[in-house]
């Protein structure tokens, strides 16, 4: 019986996850008071409402930054696999958090349609561009994050980035129209195209949280090039599962052709090692059973 522990891929951080999300917090918050007085002052519903929306994502992305840097901290004897799950229960409730908003939002603007009010465009189309700058520039240090939780929190501010070119677009267009329509409905446009993408990341996140294997390809690949290997006879519980989305596990249990001596086994976990180098997995646990031996977990998958 053997047990192999990797931990190669623990430290395979080039970014520093905690202090992009920090970033994204100072500029959310931040703007969000800035969004709250001009949207007032233009009588914009569009800018009202993501201002508001703005709060609940600093609200989200708070959470995040504490989350990111308890996933730092060093393994315990009770978080024996770290803290890394943090990440991604702060992913799941920013992506919660998102969709409330994103309700919200929708609640305010549809009403709009039927009462609209014409806005003050010049001072919407300065926000816009402010708003743009800001976000743009949070969106795309996020962008180069790896991790779940990076990933999900980007869509908040890319929101708030289309959310601006949605306002800059109706600012224009109503400075020359007089449709005041056009606040609540470019609102509502980039609500739905955003809730159509958080959702798309919360199933992501709660397929994770259920240790779905998070790529399934990847656990074929590393099946059948260890089935390969001219000592292995077979393969069977093998389960690759993620921390975080990013730093995957993978347990396995590998019946040998025949029995062999320590220095021979060593040999063989040698040669799994390599196999499995590639892959830079931050856990690997492999049992070796011998042809014919029953295995504990019969019965389990």
């Amino acid at each position: 019986m053997h047990e192999h522990h990797s931990h190669h891929g623990l430290h395979s951080h080039h970014y520093d996850e905690s202090s992009n999300i920090a970033l994204a917090f100072w500029l959310n918050f931040c703007f969000a008071l800035i969004e709250i007085a001009g949207g007032i002052l233009t009588n914009s519903v569009a800018i009202i409402a993501d201002a508001i929306h703005d709060l609940g994502d600093s609200l989200a992305i708070a959470f995040a930054w504490v989350a990111s840097k308890v996933a730092k901290k060093q393994p315990t004897e009770r978080y024996s696999y770290g803290f890394r799950r943090w990440s991604l229960l702060s992913a799941l409730i920013s992506g919660l958090i998102l969709l409330s908003g994103s309700a919200w939002v929708l609640s305010e603007a549809i009403p709009r349609l039927w009462q609209p009010q014409l806005p003050h465009t010049g001072g919407m189309f300065a926000l816009a561009i402010l708003g743009i700058a800001i976000n743009g520039f949070a969106v795309l240090r996020l962008r180069r994050g790896k991790t779940q939780n990076e990933k999900i929190l980007s869509w908040h501010l890319l929101e708030d980035v289309l959310g601006w070119v949605a306002v800059l677009i109706g600012a224009v267009a109503m400075y020359f129209t007089g449709w005041a329509w056009l606040d609540p409905a470019l609102c509502i446009g980039f609500s739905v195209f955003i809730l159509f993408n958080v959702l798309k990341n919360l199933r992501q996140t709660l397929s994770l949280f259920l240790q779905v294997s998070p790529d399934p390809e990847l656990q074929q690949t590393i099946s059948s090039q260890l089935i390969e290997l001219d000592f292995v006879n077979s393969l069977h519980h093998v389960h690759l599962w993620s921390l975080d989305g990013e730093q995957h596990v993978l347990t396995m249990h590998v019946e040998i052709a025949t029995p062999a001596d320590l220095s021979q086994q060593l040999t063989y976990k040698k040669r799994i090692a390599a196999v499995l180098a590639p892959y830079n997995l931050s856990h690997t646990t492999v049992e070796f059973e011998i042809s014919g031996e029953e295995c504990r977990d019969t019965g389990r998958r």
